[in-house]
């Protein structure tokens, strides 16, 4: 017998809840079942929670940063093995279509298994997956890390990708610094050699960033730090926020630069300015998710140099609600993660 977390209605009235449930011993052809080591709680979850999305299929197990080993395989899967440890990503991808054809699994547009709005997710004992919908762990990659590896790491790295190669002497600016995928690019800048500056809302958020290696941080509630570079501009810029930093962060940018926006912490619309845009040139692209192939990327550069995951603190799944309740409250100085042994 496993246990698992339901969200059953969209808001935060009616609290998540713990229940039993009888883990299946075939997952489903295509499919593997794999027992949860940990989850990570994202704030991404919330949005889910909140009802930003149409299609959340209530009720459901929330969760989409899980690690953990592969007990059972069913008919059909190739890919993996009873043994196997691995994590999963935010969706699964359909391995025919023309974006999966050309290595770029996370814009598959026939995926359907979302974890933690259209399936299941990792606030479990246990989670069923597509065989698509992974990607390979080592062994002694400490649960924690390995549980919020794909969704910070993974996608501040794809979103890096966007404007490669980064390099010596490339100029990184990094928004939302002091957050999960923030502070994920902060450090995956530095291990690809970028000179880095980051931007946080608050004084106290400047020695943890200072901590992961950034170069320069510029406290600034989000709408004139690109005033305070002085001549220093871009190369390349990450947005982890989204409306409140987006102009900033695209005036940080020299003639030609790149942008990545990867957040949207907020509901309203940008206003963008087309003849900025177009005059200095600016590369601008959306990102989300990352592949198997940019995990393997950011296991590589943890190999050269341990990356940290900035967990605040572990939690058992019955206190998946006060998670929430703690994020939504704000001040959290690291990541939460559910711990299905723990308490």
């Amino acid at each position: 017998m496993g246990k698992r977390v339901r969200m059953e209605a969209l808001g935060f009235d009616t609290p998540l809840r713990v229940e039993a449930f009888e883990p299946p011993a075939d997952p489903g052809a295509g499919r593997v079942l794999i027992k949860v080591e940990a989850c990570g709680v994202c704030f991404r979850d919330l949005i889910d929670r909140s009802g930003r999305f149409p299609f959340v299929a209530l009720p459901v197990t929330p969760g989409h940063e899980t690690v953990g080993r592969i007990i059972a395989v069913g008919e059909g899967v190739t890919a993996w093995k009873v043994g196997d440890r691995v994590g999963t990503m935010h969706r699964d991808s359909c391995g025919t279509c023309v974006a999966c054809k050309a290595g770029q699994t996370s814009q598959c547009d026939a995926a359907a298994w979302v974890f933690g709005l259209m399936a299941d997710g990792g606030y479990a004992t246990h989670v069923v997956s597509p065989e698509l919908g992974l990607y390979a762990l080592p062994d002694d990659l400490e649960p924690s890390l390995a549980a919020v590896l794909h969704c910070t790491f993974g996608t501040a790295y794809r979103g890096l990708m966007h404007h490669a190669p980064i390099g010596p002497g490339t100029r990184l600016l990094v928004t939302g610094a002091n957050g999960g995928v923030g502070a994920a690019a902060v450090q995956l800048g530095l291990r690809m050699g970028a000179e880095v500056v980051a931007v946080v809302r608050n004084a106290e958020q400047v020695d943890f960033v200072t901590g992961l290696g950034a170069h320069r941080v510029i406290v600034d509630a989000g709408g004139s730090f690109h005033k305070q570079l002085g001549a220093w501009r871009a190369d390349v810029a990450l947005d982890c926020v989204g409306q409140p930093t987006f102009n900033a962060t695209m005036r940080s940018l020299r003639v030609g630069g790149g942008m990545t926006v990867i957040g949207n912490v907020v509901q309203e619309s940008v206003s963008l300015n087309l003849g900025f845009l177009i005059v200095s040139s600016i590369k601008l692209v959306g990102s989300s998710g990352a592949t198997a192939a940019d995990m393997r990327g950011v296991l590589a550069l943890h190999r050269e140099r341990p990356l940290s995951s900035n967990v605040e603190r572990t939690l058992p799944l019955e206190e998946a609600e006060q998670a929430h309740q703690a994020i939504r409250a704000g001040g959290l100085r690291g990541r939460l993660v559910l711990v299905p042994n723990e308490g």
